[in-house]
């Protein structure tokens, strides 16, 4: 032990402060709480709670747990601690570990794993070698101890784990001796070996893969342990090692197969669980596919039995009562995340990026991905099935990608046993059935269609179910096959599938359990998405069943409602603007817009709904407007305010931006909804709406910045007379985000600026004088955006789009730099569907042509290839087309022979059928 000693004063406070937190008095834990941030600045503090935790043995246990808890969450602290003081810590934790109290004991081996992650092995080598004597030591409870924390930390960051200290490899010590204790009496033991030895697997150790073929072994000697822990823990090293290394288990796959389908079989759902993520990621590896074949007829069907609900999931959901009235628990509402729109185009292939781009010869080009997707983490069966990842979630999933991975084939094998469960008489078993359905939607979809007239009618049939869980997942799955029912192949099809799916999916919005109004509200918003406008003879019925549902839900619902709302006005859009749809609509959100506080979090999704319900109205919105426009002007000034002030004072809480955004959002909605009829609106605010509006623009927070872009946008669309007094202030900003290597988090923020300037240059028009100053500026860094060739596809689509309307209203300024990004133009822009940005963009791009035609002799390949992926071109573009081709060709016509000769037959087809060259 080191040569530090407390001070008794410090000493006493601290310990006071720590007695003083059992208090349950909250204003007493405000205190508490700040003293506790206090002490962290005293470069001793952890040495304090490190000594009170192993060297008072006459304080309560409880206290000093406390402090060694304290300890783990502050452990960061000892980078900056002194060395005296940070060699004491050390060393005395490790003595802590060795107390007679299993209490202490517990917590000091949680600082370990914690001190152990921030210092790293290489830096406490010490630690190691005393966890390795444990290990060693004849006493049960201290090997067990050591494994524990050893687990704990291979779990956490065997990166760290697996390096070279003092010209040793250490896990070249521990993973034999893991091995070894694999074979250990106590199941404890066994289980830590072998979840320590499945942490290396991931990160591709070698000193693992050099015992390898003895970790398989060891494998398979415990893989019937009467442990069901180590079970487990066999299982879980057989899915990591069929995720690293498949070649290692492809010889013995007829053995793991069997006893992966015995152990999802398990009656320890721990067991099953960790097995059935073995058929996930077997189905998830497209190289894995020919050997997953052939053991689909075994594996299929053990997949449908692990999605009936156990016993605990049912107690769990208590789902059998009509709770409509009964009021949310806070706990059952689970945070959302919001961000604002991003700006993207759509691509040819139905408007999905297709899997494999390709060149005007048929060459697979390189993905240059949509890195600023925002990928919806919530996977497909979170919301029908219990928050927790659970056997029949797993089953579902792995379903869900076997049917998009072997279609037909694994419905010919499903097609008996998903009959039989369909039909059951057992409620369950017909949940399970119909989960099951649904599961492989998206995958069959070929193969089911064929049953479906009869399968749709079933399902609604199941929304009359006396059980709530059944009528719950009936909803989901015909939210699944909402696109087959909502496609107007015939009157007929619209009468037997569309009418009925509608007419149930409202009942069900409006069921007496909450569980069922949830899965019936987002099916019915997923029937709404895929309907669209097919829904407006239906629209009065929908929108009175919707309202009513505001007086019938509880909170948790609500949120779910605004959605189905909101996306019921993108669906249907200018058909709401019938002043009885508004007199329907508008009411119950305006009462629930009066209740609610500009801080309530309920507020968030309120107005994302109010920005499609604006823009849906237009005019009709008009006697709305006053309150919902001061309100968000409210809300951005009021935000950026307390911005301000957090900025200034860094002890105040730094406020919550969702506001802010959706608060943008919504402007962005009544621009595109009202137009110039938002003059007097802005004109009365104070300060104005547009000057808060710049500073959004550099506000430090992407999803900000992000939608105060879109506003630019759409204020540039649709009343750009109100936006141009402070265009100076704007394209300051713009042009500092148009960034070719901007961070993950700011490239949506940058799309949206890239898009807004072309609106902006538009709008200007030609050859204005104001917008000349800003020319070369923009185009000198929306070029390298375009070029640099880790930019996301959709940053370089928007980016060519603003070059190429900057273009057209100043071709003067930009022909002469053609050549530099002719060829990355038209790369950019040949699979974007037919479109009036699109038309204006290549309206552009040909005016430079024609400004500058030696401008794109490096890429007439591509430009051609340009030209006849246009479905429709607009007249006007079509003429400017022929005449550049037409204008190539007269003015060298052994030259354009000779260019042409080396295009692809089929663009030469498409140019002499549409333009006659």
């Amino acid at each position: 032990m080191t040569s530090w000693a407390p001070t008794e004063a410090g000493l006493h406070e601290i310990l006071q402060t720590i007695r003083d937190s059992t208090d349950n008095n909250a204003a007493v834990q405000r205190e508490i709480t700040v003293k506790l941030n206090n002490f962290t600045r005293a470069p001793e503090y952890i040495a304090y709670l490190v000594y009170i935790l192993g060297s008072l043995p006459h304080e309560e246990d409880r206290i000093r747990t406390i402090a060694g808890y304290l300890l783990k969450n502050n452990a960061r602290l000892i980078t900056r601690a002194p060395p005296q003081v940070a060699e004491y810590v050390k060393a005395a934790v490790l003595h802590a570990f060795s107390d007679s109290s299993s209490m202490i004991r517990n917590a000091a081996s949680q600082a370990i794993v914690a001190f152990l992650g921030i210092l790293e092995p290489k830096n406490w080598p010490e630690c190691l070698q005393h966890l390795f004597n444990m290990l060693e030591s004849p006493n049960l409870e201290q090997q067990e101890a050591s494994f524990n924390v050893l687990d704990k930390a291979c779990e956490d960051y065997p990166r760290k784990l697996d390096v070279e200290i003092n010209g040793a490899w250490p896990l070249e010590i521990l993973i034999p001796k893991f091995l070894t204790l694999s074979d250990h009496p106590s199941p404890k033991m066994r289980a830590h070996a072998i979840s320590c030895l499945s942490s290396f697997v991931p990160i591709g150790s070698q000193s693992l893969f050099a015992h390898i073929d003895t970790f398989i072994a060891c494998l398979f000697k415990r893989a019937s342990d009467e442990d069901p822990s180590v079970r487990r823990h066999v299982c879980q090293s057989l899915v990591l090692l069929l995720a690293s290394r498949p070649d290692k288990l492809m010889p013995e796959m007829a053995n793991v197969a069997e006893y992966m389908l015995y152990s999802t079989k398990d009656r320890n759902e721990n067991v099953a669980l960790e097995a059935c993520e073995f058929w996930l990621t077997f189905a998830e590896d497209p190289d894995l596919a020919p050997q997953l074949h052939p053991l689909l007829p075994k594996v299929a069907p053990v997949l449908l039995d692990c999605m009936i609900y156990s016993e605990d999931d049912l107690l769990w959901l208590d789902g059998e009562i009509d709770d409509a009235a009964v009021p949310d628990k806070e706990t059952d509402i689970k945070p959302r995340h919001y961000g604002g729109k991003a700006h993207g185009l759509d691509h040819e292939v139905d408007g999905q990026s297709q899997e494999k781009r390709v060149g005007p010869y048929g060459e697979e080009l390189g993905d240059d991905d949509d890195d600023d997707e925002d990928y919806d983490d919530d996977d497909d069966f979170a919301d029908e099935m219990s928050t927790e990842w659970n056997l029949r979630k797993c089953a579902a999933a792995a379903l869900d990608v076997l049917a998009v991975r072997f279609g037909q084939d694994l419905l010919s094998v499903l097609l008996e046993p998903l009959k039989s469960k369909l039909w059951s008489e057992d409620w369950l078993s017909r949940e399970s059935g119909i989960l099951a359905l649904g599961a492989m939607a998206e995958g069959c979809i070929d193969a089911v269609e064929p049953h479906l007239p009869q399968l749709i009618p079933y399902l609604l049939s199941t929304l009359n179910d006396q059980k709530p869980l059944v009528r719950s997942i009936a909803c989901w799955t015909l939210g699944r096959y909402a696109g087959w029912c909502t496609q107007l192949i015939s009157e007929e099809h619209k009468q037997r599938f569309f009418v009925p799916t509608l007419e149930g999916l409202l009942r069900m919005v409006l069921d007496n359990n909450k569980r069922v109004q949830e899965a019936g509200c987002s099916a019915f918003a997923t029937f709404e998405e895929d309907a669209g406008h097919e829904l407006v003879p239906f629209l009065e019925p929908v929108l009175r069943n919707l309202v009513f549902a505001f007086d019938k839900y509880q909170h948790k619902n609500m949120l779910i409602l605004y959605d189905a709302v909101g996306t019921l006005a993108d669906a249907v859009g200018p058909a709401l603007q019938n002043p009885a749809f508004v007199d329907i609509l508008m009411p119950p959100l305006t009462k629930r817009w009066s209740k609610l506080k500009d801080d309530d979090e309920d507020l968030i999704p309120l107005l994302e709904c109010l920005a499609s319900v604006t823009i849906a109205m237009g005019p009709s919105f008009v006697s709305h407007v006053g309150p919902v426009f001061d309100r968000c002007h409210t809300i951005v000034h009021k935000s950026l305010m307390q911005y301000q002030a957090f900025v200034q004072n860094q002890d105040l809480e730094e406020p919550d931006k969702a506001f802010l955004v959706v608060a943008l959002d919504l402007l962005s909605g009544l621009t595109q909804g009202l137009g110039m009829n938002l003059e007097p609106y802005i004109a009365r605010t104070q300060p104005n709406i547009l000057e808060c509006l710049t500073w959004c623009l550099r506000y430090p927070h992407a999803p900000v910045r992000q939608s105060a872009y879109a506003l630019v946008g759409d204020l540039a669309m649709n009343c750009f007379p109100l936006l141009r007094p402070h265009m100076t202030a704007v394209m300051q900003e713009l042009i500092l985000q148009l960034d070719p290597e901007p961070k993950v988090e700011f490239i949506s923020a940058c799309n949206n600026a890239a898009w807004s300037v072309g609106e902006v240059a538009l709008r200007y028009g030609r050859d204005d004088p104001e917008f000349q100053q800003w020319v070369n500026p923009l185009v000198s860094r929306l070029i390298p955006i375009l070029l640099h060739p880790k930019a996301p596809r959709s940053l370089h689509e928007n980016a060519a789009v603003s070059i190429g309307r900057i273009g057209l209203m100043h071709p003067s300024l930009v022909a002469p730099l053609l050549p530099e990004f002719a060829l990355n133009w038209c790369q950019a822009l040949y699979e974007i569907r037919d479109n009036e940005e699109k038309d204006s963009a290549f309206r552009g791009f040909c005016t430079l042509v024609q400004t500058n035609p030696p401008g794109i002799a490096k890429s007439l390949l591509w430009f051609c290839n340009a030209i006849v992926r246009w479905t429709q071109p607009s007249p006007e573009l079509n003429d400017m087309f022929a005449r550049i081709l037409h204008g190539f060709k007269q003015q060298d016509a052994a030259g354009w022979a000779k260019e042409t000769a080396s295009f692809p037959p089929v663009i030469l087809q498409q140019l002499q059928q549409k333009y006659g060259v």
